[in-house]
C-alpha cells in the first residue's frame, strides 16, 4: 500500500510512472500553492479540504465523500482543518488524453470510490499499460468523465478592493460592501459579473452554502452554522440549504 506519512516530502512528477496513487491522512496541514505535470483526482474519506485554484482565483470545498479534479499544469493549494483521511491519484495526461480539461468537485460513485480505493493500493512501480491494471486504470478515468459535478466552486474578484472577500468572514451586504470599499453598488455588481460570471447576491449565496459544508463537515451543528452564517432559523437555514443542493443537510452527509 501506497500509504504517505505526514512528515513525508513527495511529488508524483518524479515517480515517472503514468498512474501514482497514494492514501494519507493529515491534520492541520496547508499544502502551499503548487502544481503538477500529472493530472490529479483527491478523495476525501473522511474531512474536509478547501481548494484554492489558479492562483488563487478559484475557490473550492471538498466535502467529505466526494473528489476534486484538478488538471494538470492548474496551481492549486490545500488546506485542511482538523484531520482528513484521503486517498489521491495522478495521471500523465499523455497517456489519458481524455479526462477533463477544466477543474471541478465530483460526486463520487460507488465504483468510482471503490476504483480510487483500489488503485492507490497499488504500489508506485506497478505497470500501468497492460494487463489488470490497464483495465483499472481506463475504467477509473472512464467514470471521472462521467461524475457529475456538484456546486463547490467559487470565482473570487480580483479587485484589490475586494480582497476581504477571499476570507472566512461572512461577506457583508452590497450596501455594506460598498461602505467598506469606498466603490458604488453599481461599480462592484459590475466586476462581480466580470470575475466571477454572478451578480454579487449569488455570489454570496454560493458562498454561505460552501462554508455551510465546511462547517456541518467538521462537527458544527446546524443551529451554530445556521446563526454564523446569518440565518434567522434552523428552518431557513435548511429551506436554504434544499434549495441550493437539493437535499437536506442530513442527506447530503449520509
Amino acid at each position: 500500500m501506497a500509504w504517505l506519512n505526514a512528515n513525508a516530502v513527495f511529488d508524483p512528477d518524479t515517480l515517472k510512472n503514468s498512474v501514482i496513487g497514494i492514501q494519507a491522512e493529515l491534520g492541520n496541514h496547508d499544502s502551499g500553492l503548487h502544481q503538477h505535470a500529472m493530472a490529479q483526482i483527491l478523495f476525501t474519506r473522511q474531512g474536509c479540504i478547501r481548494l484554492t485554484l489558479n492562483d488563487g482565483a478559484l475557490l473550492c470545498l471538498l466535502p467529505p465523500t466526494r473528489a476534486a479534479w484538478i488538471p494538470a499544469g492548474v496551481s492549486h493549494r490545500a488546506e485542511m482543518k482538523n484531520t482528513v483521511a484521503y486517498r489521491s491519484i495522478w495521471f500523465q495526461p499523455q497517456h489519458f488524453p481524455s479526462l477533463p480539461a477544466s477543474p471541478g468537485i465530483l460526486n463520487v460513485s460507488p465504483l468510482l470510490r471503490e476504483l480510487l480505493e483500489r488503485i492507490t493500493e497499488q504500489p508506485w512501480e506497478t505497470r500501468w499499460g497492460s494487463g489488470s491494471s490497464l483495465h483499472l486504470a481506463a475504467l477509473c478515468v472512464a467514470e471521472i468523465c462521467t461524475a457529475a459535478y456538484e456546486p463547490m466552486m467559487l470565482a473570487l474578484p480580483q479587485d484589490k478592493r475586494l480582497s476581504r472577500l477571499s476570507g472566512d468572514a461572512l461577506p457583508p451586504t452590497l450596501q455594506e460592501l460598498a461602505a467598506l470599499c469606498g466603490a458604488s453598488e453599481k461599480t462592484i455588481s459590475r466586476i462581480f459579473r466580470r470575475d466571477t460570471g454572478m451578480s454579487f447576491q449569488q455570489w454570496r449565496q454560493q458562498w454561505r452554502l460552501m462554508k455551510a459544508v465546511e462547517l456541518l463537515a467538521t462537527g458544527q451543528r446546524i443551529t451554530d452554522t445556521a446563526q454564523s452564517l446569518g440565518f434567522a432559523s434552523d428552518s431557513a437555514f435548511i429551506y436554504f440549504f434544499r434549495t441550493m443542493t437539493g437535499e437536506t443537510p442530513g442527506q447530503y452527509f449520509a
